[in-house]
């Protein structure tokens, strides 16, 4: 009964959490678009797609690899010492980012503050690593969503006062560091010893053996991301403004995915732990199913009513867009399906050919995204989008049944010290 009610506050409270982190990115842009006007929206909806990147860089392995860690030599510590090390490392090339893209002072001060925000949502999610390991995903809900609504409340009130996003982009910086402090690190304690001695070896096997899953996540906001780029190559801010907002349902629905993935990690952990791949399967396929059913219903909103619901809250004329946001939706939903199987996939510590799809999707999107934007402009941009996702679905689907019906003939999922040797 203890059981069942505490999964139903972590699921809970992680939807509610999630979510509205989700949707943070959303706010922000509407309030953007409408207080700063569409060219500042261009670069805001940019600059906060590369801190997404960027965070990938700050966030290293990951969460999902943190906690389903089955060894026993890696402490908190260990992962907590590493995360500071990769933060660093992503200011560090945020900075060389806009100096090589010759941004001027004001563009690239907006692209360094997002990322500073970024970075500090990255450290914080090797803590929610912790809560997770000891079955407190409910703090991790907490978290979000405190920090979110905080966040978007401060945003629109600085921005509406100022006019300006620099100071916004400051405001939520300060939230996210006084949450950090006073909440994060602070009910971290109750779980962790910060002042235990660092195993340097340590530090660096996560940086050995969490690669691929770098890679792979880095590629994976790439892919996401790769047509932003072509337009700020080929065509205008403003355009890239309107891209943004119609592109932005599918990035929520992208985290809708993961937050209703992240608290059935332990349950599929246990399963592939116990030889237990048929239960293993059932699940992710009613996981699969409900996020289907959802991706059926966006879809249809998107296409009856998601234009005029965006332009009410951007107030940006979208016409002639429609189906640019429902295909959007689609590939959308069949990306989140594709990130389904990852999570297995990474669970089983089957990393290797998930770099393989992952770099060859990745590079498709940077030929696509290119070539199509230039040859049709915005719409070339969704074509290309679409095209990458429909792939990374077929690639998934694909490498999950070979490596399931092969965990079925062992029974038996790989060890630690097998992963490497097992996935070359």
């Amino acid at each position: 009964m203890d059981e069942d009610k505490n999964f139903k506050s972590n699921f809970i409270w992680n939807i509610l959490g999630t979510g509205l982190n989700a949707f943070n990115s959303l706010f922000f842009m509407i309030c953007v678009t409408r207080i700063n006007k569409t060219t500042n929206a261009g670069i805001f909806t940019l600059a906060f797609s590369t801190a997404c990147i960027l965070n990938v860089i700050g966030t290293y392995a990951g969460r999902v690899y943190q906690v389903t860690d089955r060894g026993k030599k890696l402490t908190d510590n260990d992962y907590i010492f590493n995360r500071i090390i990769s933060c660093i490392t992503m200011m560090i090339i945020a900075f060389a980012f806009v100096i090589i893209r010759k941004y001027d002072v004001y563009k690239s001060s907006i692209f360094i503050l997002l990322a500073f925000y970024k970075c500090i949502e990255a450290f914080s999610d090797v803590i929610y690593g912790i809560f997770q390991k000891n079955e407190m995903l409910n703090l991790v809900g907490k978290s979000y969503f405190f920090k979110s609504l905080v966040s978007i409340i401060v945003f629109v009130i600085v921005d509406y006062i100022t006019k300006q996003m620099m100071f916004s982009c400051i405001a939520i910086i300060i939230v996210w560091l006084l949450f950090l402090f006073f909440y994060d690190i602070r009910n971290a304690k109750k779980y962790v010893n910060f002042r235990k001695k660092i195993n340097w070896n340590n530090v660096n096997s996560i940086f050995k053996n969490g690669f691929f899953m770098f890679a792979i996540s880095f590629f994976s906001i790439y892919i996401s991301n790769a047509q932003k780029y072509a337009i700020d190559n080929f065509l205008t801010e403003d355009i890239q403004a309107i891209f943004g907002i119609i592109i932005m349902p599918a990035t929520v629905m992208a985290l809708f995915g993961q937050f209703l993935m992240h608290p059935y990690l332990t349950a599929i952990t246990k399963l592939c732990d116990n030889g237990k791949i048929k239960e293993l399967n059932k699940l992710i396929f009613k996981i699969v199913l409900s996020l289907l059913g959802l991706g059926t219903i966006a879809t249809l909103l998107a296409y009856f009513a998601g234009v005029p619901v965006l332009q009410l809250l951007y107030g940006i004329d979208l016409k002639g867009y429609k189906l640019s946001l429902a295909i959007i939706i689609i590939a959308a939903t069949l990306y989140n399906v594709g990130i389904i199987y990852s999570s297995v996939l990474t669970t089983i510590r089957k990393t290797f050919i998930q770099f393989i799809i992952y770099l060859t999707v990745s590079i498709i999107s940077l030929i696509t995204a290119n070539l199509m934007t230039k040859a049709n402009g915005i719409y070339g941009a969704v074509g290309s989008y679409f095209t990458s996702m429909t792939i990374f679905f077929i690639l998934y689907i694909l490498i999950d049944q070979i490596e399931m019906k092969k965990l079925e003939k062992s029974s038996c999922v790989p060890s630690e010290r097998n992963d490497n040797k097992n996935e070359k």
